[in-house]
């Protein structure tokens, strides 16, 4: 469903596109939505305009908001974000933020991933309202409703700013997908799992097995967390 905004130039312009950003949300316009604007906007205005109650992207100028998740992929989020946060705490190595944080791909592309790893070094890039460089490590979780088409999209943006690590978590088909970028082709190659186990090469001594993801119920966070540390 297309909702229109006013052209985005010049202080008064803006003040009129908000207030009409403003006036939808009250609405409750239905997920998929997409605002578009008489030209591509930019990453700039759309931080602008839209904050961190909005579950939105910015798509080559257009906003489009994002498909509600339904609870067996919040469930996975809130598992493998928690185990993340936990271990990336005890060892100190940086922060893990989850799908409200703007990535820039271009001028006029954002993403929001799932799961986000920026390491202790490079935390200077988390800024108020989005990144101003590529995270270490993004985290996909695919839902029933996302295209191969766009999974290729996200992999492509992803490859495109240099982020060095990228797990795609397939709940459909119960795939665990991961891949390193090569720092001289600088396209991502596939990281080979050790029979069900995968090792962080970014999130340093993290591993997983790709088991425990497809687990009903998930195993417990605590319990998957101390075997990681090596205490049970």
């Amino acid at each position: 469903m297309p909702v229109f905004i006013p052209h985005l130039e010049g202080d008064r312009e803006m003040e009129v596109a908000t207030k009409k950003v403003e006036k939808l949300r009250k609405e409750r316009i239905p997920s998929g939505t997409a605002y578009i604007a008489d030209r591509p906007i930019t990453l700039d205005e759309f931080c602008d305009l839209f904050g961190e109650d909005d579950d939105v992207e910015l798509i080559d100028g257009v906003v489009v908001e994002r498909m509600a998740t339904q609870f067996p992929h919040e469930n996975l989020f809130r598992f493998l974000f928690s185990l993340l946060v936990f271990y990336a705490d005890n060892h100190s190595l940086g922060i893990v933020l989850g799908s409200r944080t703007l990535v820039s791909i271009t001028p006029y592309k954002g993403r929001l991933p799932d799961i986000l790893f920026v390491c202790k070094e490079r935390e200077h890039i988390i800024g108020q309202k989005r990144l101003t460089g590529a995270p270490d490590l993004v985290v996909e979780i695919i839902s029933p409703s996302d295209t191969a088409v766009d999974t290729m999209q996200r992999q492509s943006n992803y490859e495109q700013i240099g982020v060095r690590e990228l797990w795609i978590v397939d709940q459909p088909h119960k795939q665990f997908r991961a891949f390193s970028l090569d720092e001289v082709t600088k396209t991502f190659i596939p990281i080979e799992l050790e029979g069900d186990i995968f090792h962080s090469n970014v999130v340093t001594g993290f591993w997983l097995k790709a088991d425990w993801l497809w687990q009903e119920p998930l195993p417990s966070v605590v319990k998957v967390w101390k075997e990681l540390e090596g205490v049970l």
